[in-house]
């Protein structure tokens, strides 16, 4: 009786301990994605434009084999080596606290609503940025509250839609512990990994939820607040 006592005391005291670290690495890989929005934005006032993503052959620099065009615009990760980004892997690849590498999406397509030219890459070109105007908003990135109706460009329903498409310049997220890099997740994690401009944000939910477990965090940067950061450091308009 004793022994099935302190085995249960065990075994509760563990339970604790692993739900407790999870929860420190889910709110650590909070602070790493923010820390990468803040990077990109200083990127975007020294330079004049958002970096490209990095892409697998890219040792974590932004990829531009043919400029100005990105290698990548959706399905890259985050250019650590290029932002200055600290928390890296072997490779020089931004990583969370469970080892999986950051994501990082950003606008590529022409932008819409431009009141001059609307020569692309806008946001990823600091010539075209500067001469385009920032009347220009993005046209393609996008976040949905399910996979369920999406398709390669829009959220489908209108209620499924977080933002609209002339809303995200770019997306900065994590996989999560499970990695749905390697197929683990449901089909709203697979949404976010298939390199379309289509993804998907919402609570954590475990194995068996209607669209499969998810435990995916996102973060985006809209294009007010990137007119706005690059009006007030002078480098817009």
């Amino acid at each position: 009786m004793v022994l099935a006592i302190v085995g249960l005391l065990m075994a509760t005291a563990m339970y604790t301990l692993s739900a407790q670290t999870e929860q420190r690495n889910f709110e650590e890989t909070r602070r790493r994605l923010e820390a990468a929005r803040e990077l990109l934005l200083g990127f975007a006032i020294v330079n004049g434009r958002l970096p490209c993503p990095a892409t697998a052959a890219s040792a974590g620099n932004e990829a531009i084999t043919t400029p100005p065009n990105c290698d990548t615009a959706y399905g890259g990760f985050l250019p650590a080596k290029t932002i200055g980004y600290q928390v890296v892997d072997q490779g020089g690849f931004a990583t969370d606290p469970w080892g999986a590498r950051i994501r990082y999406a950003v606008s590529s397509v022409a932008p819409t609503g431009c009141a001059g030219t609307s020569t692309t890459p806008h946001f990823t070109n600091t010539t075209n940025l500067k001469a385009n105007g920032i009347t220009c908003q993005p046209n393609d990135l996008v976040v949905c509250r399910s996979a369920t109706g999406i398709t390669a460009t829009t959220c489908g329903a209108a209620t499924n839609a977080l933002t609209n498409q002339t809303t995200v310049v770019a997306v900065v997220f994590s996989v999560g512990k499970n990695s749905a890099s390697i197929g683990s997740g449901g089909i709203d994690e697979a949404a976010n990994i298939n390199g379309d401009r289509v993804f998907v944000s919402h609570p954590p939910a475990p194995v068996g939820a209607t669209n499969g477990e998810f435990d995916d965090q996102l973060l985006w940067l809209t294009v007010g607040e990137l007119y706005g950061k690059l009006i007030s450091a002078g480098v817009l308009p």
